[in-house]
């Protein structure tokens, strides 16, 4: 056990490295998003859609349990654009119907003006007996301006979760 649990440290240590986000200021909140990740990897299996991806920094986890990981982002990221599918998520996605054994959007739901397109979008593109997995800041400074729209309480993402 202690050396399955050194291993998965090994790779969470990785992740943390090539994330290009995790300052000084903010180290503590990426760590704590890795450890919810690990803890979540049962839920990744079959075909991973990463809903504004960035840089793809999780996509190596993803892809330990994963058979495919899919990124989308838009082109007006500002981050290093590394999306295997560029489109808005505040609209319809050029995505089929039914194709994502996962869905996962980190630290994305804020930004966007259309926040209820892109939960829609999630559950279209979602294989029924699927996952989500949606992260958002709670209390956080305003980042990535003019694009920071909202924070959401749990009593709010209960709301949408109880909505689909």
């Amino acid at each position: 056990m202690r050396i399955l649990l050194k291993i998965k440290l090994l790779v969470l240590e990785k992740i943390r490295i090539k994330h290009s986000n995790r300052k000084l200021h903010n180290w503590l909140v990426y760590k704590n998003m890795d450890r919810i990740l690990w803890e979540n990897n049962n839920l990744y299996r079959g075909v991973i859609y990463d809903l504004g991806c960035g840089e793809k920094p999780y996509e190596p986890l993803f892809l330990q349990q994963a058979e495919k990981y899919i990124g989308v982002d838009w082109s007006n990221t500002p981050h290093l654009l590394k999306a295997d599918i560029v489109a808005d998520l505040n609209k319809p996605l050029p995505i089929e119907s039914e194709v994502a054994d996962v869905v996962v959007s980190i630290s994305v739901l804020e930004h966007l003006c259309e926040p209820m397109t892109m939960l829609s979008e999630s559950f279209r593109i979602l294989k029924p007996g699927g996952s989500i997995l949606l992260q958002v800041p709670w209390q956080w400074w305003i980042h990535e301006a003019p694009y920071d729209f909202y924070r959401y309480s749990p009593y709010g993402l209960n709301y949408f979760e109880a909505m689909y």
